[in-house]
């Protein structure tokens, strides 16, 4: 989640990853097998997958957010594993009485399947990732950025936002505030840490994205505690416990730490960001 600002890997460490762990991993799975060897050519190991018509991950992408060491995902036996993962979900989750027998409506039961593709888009990772974003040069900043590309669709396309204020359901809006945050904080990382591996064009790009004051709203340092106590389930020290209505959306939080705002104002504040920043990423990925 953290993505750049991630303090043991950090841009340079994330990079490393996808170059030195991702990409042979796939590779070694799905390259170098094909009969006869005339179609070596036709192979792929990147799967693409969308979501009324706009990227939101990939095979990459998955194994990056998965968090498990890719050799070990992507070899034989790796399904007993992965099953041990998921049963230790289940037993989280029937601690905690997660079944409530009432009935829920979530942001899922709002999707349209055919918005899907059905199949992954194939593609040569290699040439997919020498065209996008930030040109041929830098294969690995242009994985990374399309895991940022396919974060902030995933948040503008599959998880809605309610234009109800009382209706502000408190995880969507945590997934979709902490995903907006993280890019946008890498973004920034990106273009202070790294400016001369960025294109001219990749630079205006970050610019248009970040540049803006709804952008140093959400990133204001003043306000990372916000950020803290929707991430880490704690609040603030600072913050009076007086001053928490639970019956409120986002338990009063927001005038707190955003004064000018109150809970509507910055959730429209936020859908625009997303809205503005997935427009931006569309445009700066068709290199």
């Amino acid at each position: 989640m953290k993505l750049f600002e991630d303090t043991e890997r950090k841009v340079e460490g994330q990079l490393d990853y996808f170059r030195d762990k991702i990409f042979p991993a796939h590779s070694d799975l799905f390259l170098g097998h094909a009969q006869p060897q005339l179609a070596l050519f036709l192979e792929t190991d990147l799967g693409l997958f969308s979501y009324g018509g706009k990227l939101i991950t990939t095979t990459h992408s998955a194994t990056f957010h998965l968090g498990v060491d890719p050799v070990t995902l992507l070899t034989d036996g790796s399904g007993v594993y992965l099953h041990s993962i998921y049963e230790e979900y289940g037993r989280y989750f029937g601690a905690s009485e997660a079944d409530t027998g009432a009935h829920i409506d979530t942001f899922v039961s709002c999707l349209d399947s055919e918005n899907f593709n059905r199949w992954p888009d194939d593609v040569r990772a290699d040439r997919y990732y020498r065209r996008v974003f930030n040109g041929e040069d830098t294969p690995d900043l242009n994985a990374l950025l399309t895991v940022f590309r396919g974060m902030i669709n995933f948040v503008d396309s599959v998880i809605g936002a309610s234009d109800d204020t009382r209706g502000i359901e408190y995880t969507v809006f945590k997934i979709r505030y902490l995903t907006l945050y993280h890019v946008l904080r890498s973004l920034r990382i990106l273009s202070d840490e790294r400016p001369r591996d960025l294109t001219e064009r990749s630079a205006r790009s970050i610019n248009k994205i970040t540049q803006t004051p709804e952008v140093e709203l959400i990133l204001d340092p003043a306000v990372r505690p916000f950020r803290n106590i929707l991430a880490h389930y704690s609040l603030d020290s600072r913050v009076e416990v007086a001053k928490i209505d639970v019956s409120e959306p986002l338990f009063g939080l927001i005038p707190i730490y955003f004064p000018s705002h109150n809970t509507a104002t910055f959730n429209e504040t936020v859908n625009r960001c997303i809205r503005a920043t997935a427009i931006v990423m569309e445009e700066w990925a068709a290199a």
